[in-house]
C-alpha cells in the first residue's frame, strides 16, 4: 500500500456502514485494513454485492468466530501485529468478545482500540440504527416543512458522520504514541453537529423549530421554486445579496437583520423573482457573480457532473475517497470474498 497511512495496520470488527465507512476512508489513504468477520460475514454481504463493496473495497478478510476458545486465541494472534482495531458492536458484544483495551492490552499495550456504539458503552444495548438516533437527536424534529410532520434525510447521515468521526479519533490516538481506547457514539456525535442549534438552546433558551429546509440564521437560504426546477441559494451575508438583488432586479432588505426580522416577505420577494428563469438558468447566472447557488439535481445528474468522482474497484463503480492527496492516487482494490485472507474457524 502507499499513501499518507502506509505501514499503519488496522483491524475492523463491526457490521454494516459506520464502522465500515470508517475503515475505508483509512484503507483510501493506505491504511492496512483487516475486517475479522464472523462465520456469517459482515451482514451488509446480504444486502447486495454493491452495497458491501461502497464500504469495504481495499481491505483484507479474515473470517474468525471470537465466541470460542480458538476465536478468542486467533484474535490475540491478530492483535499482536497490529496498531489499531475498531469495533463497530453493541456494548454487550464488545465485551463479550473481549474487544476492549483492558481485555486486549496483555497482548498489544500500543494498541488504540476505537469502540463505536449508538449510545455508548455504558448506555446499554437499546437499539441504534442510523435512523432511530436521528429520531431521538432531534434531526428528524428540525426536518420537514413547518406544517408537516417531521422527516429524515434520504441518506444515512448519522452512519456516516460517526465513521468519520471514528476516523479522525483513531488517528489522534495513534499520533499520540499511546495506547489507550475511545469511545464514540452515533448520538454524541449527532447532538456535536447541531451545534449552533444547541448552543441557542442552551445559551438563550431559543428552541430551534422546523423551517422547511430554510437555515435559521441566513435568510434567504434555502430551496426556492423556478420557471423549470429548484434552485439552493444560500445568502450569507450582505455582499452575496446586493450581487444577487441586482441580477433578480429587487430592490430593499440590504442587511442580514433586516432580512431574518421580514423573513416570509423577503422569500416571497425572492420566489416572485426567481419564477423568471429555470434552476439551471439562474445557477448560469449567479455562479460567475460568486453567488452561493446550485440547481437541485437527481444524483445520476450530480455523478454525471463530476465524472472524477467515480472510480473503479474490483469489477465495481464506486464513488472516489472525498481525500485528495498530492502524489497518492489511491489502489481501490476490490472488496474481499469473506475469509479471502484466511478462514481461521478450522481448528
Amino acid at each position: 500500500m502507499t499513501g499518507p497511512l502506509a505501514g499503519l495496520r488496522i483491524l475492523e470488527v463491526g457490521h454494516i456502514l459506520a464502522g465500515p465507512y470508517a475503515t475505508m476512508l483509512l484503507a483510501d489513504l493506505g491504511a492496512t485494513v483487516t475486517k475479522v468477520e464472523p462465520p456469517g460475514g459482515d451482514l451488509s454481504r446480504q444486502v447486495s454485492d454493491a452495497y458491501f463493496a461502497s464500504l469495504n473495497r481495499g481491505k483484507r478478510s479474515v473470517r474468525v468466530d471470537l465466541a470460542t476458545a480458538r476465536g478468542q486465541e486467533r484474535l490475540h494472534e491478530l492483535v499482536r501485529d497490529t496498531d489499531a482495531l475498531l469495533v463497530n458492536l453493541k456494548p454487550s458484544a464488545v465485551r463479550r468478545f473481549g474487544l476492549t483495551y483492558e481485555a486486549l492490552a496483555p497482548w498489544n499495550e500500543r494498541l488504540v482500540c476505537v469502540i463505536l456504539t449508538g449510545w455508548g458503552m455504558d448506555a446499554g444495548d437499546e437499539p441504534a440504527f442510523d435512523y432511530v438516533v436521528q429520531a431521538a437527536t432531534g434531526i428528524a424534529a428540525l426536518t420537514g416543512a413547518p406544517d408537516g410532520p417531521p422527516q429524515l434525510p434520504g441518506y444515512s447521515s448519522a452512519d456516516n458522520s460517526a465513521g468519520l468521526a471514528a476516523a479522525l479519533g483513531l488517528l489522534a490516538q495513534v499520533h499520540s504514541g499511546r495506547g489507550g481506547q475511545l469511545e464514540v457514539s452515533l448520538r454524541d456525535v449527532m447532538l456535536s453537529q447541531l451545534n449552533y442549534h444547541a448552543a441557542a438552546w442552551l445559551n438563550e433558551g431559543r428552541a430551534p423549530r422546523r423551517l422547511g429546509g430554510a437555515h435559521a440564521y441566513y435568510v434567504p437560504a434555502q430551496l426556492f421554486p423556478t420557471a423549470d426546477g429548484h434552485l439552493a441559494l444560500f445568502i450569507t451575508h450582505d455582499g452575496f445579496w446586493r450581487s444577487f438583488a441586482a441580477e433578480a432586479g429587487l430592490d430593499g432588505y440590504p442587511t442580514m437583520a433586516e432580512r431574518a426580522a421580514r423573513r416570509e416577505e423577503v422569500v416571497a420577494a425572492v420566489t416572485k423573482a426567481l419564477a423568471a428563469d429555470t434552476a439551471t438558468g439562474w445557477e448560469a447566472r449567479l455562479r460567475p457573480l460568486r453567488v452561493p447557488a446550485a440547481a437541485v439535481r437527481t444524483l445520476p445528474e450530480a455523478l454525471a457532473a463530476a465524472p472524477g468522482a467515480v472510480v473503479e474497484a474490483g469489477g465495481h463503480r464506486l464513488v472516489a475517497s472525498p481525500f485528495r492527496v498530492p502524489g497518492h492516487e489511491p489502489s481501490y482494490g476490490p472488496p474481499p470474498r469473506l475469509g479471502e485472507h484466511g478462514d481461521l474457524l478450522s481448528p
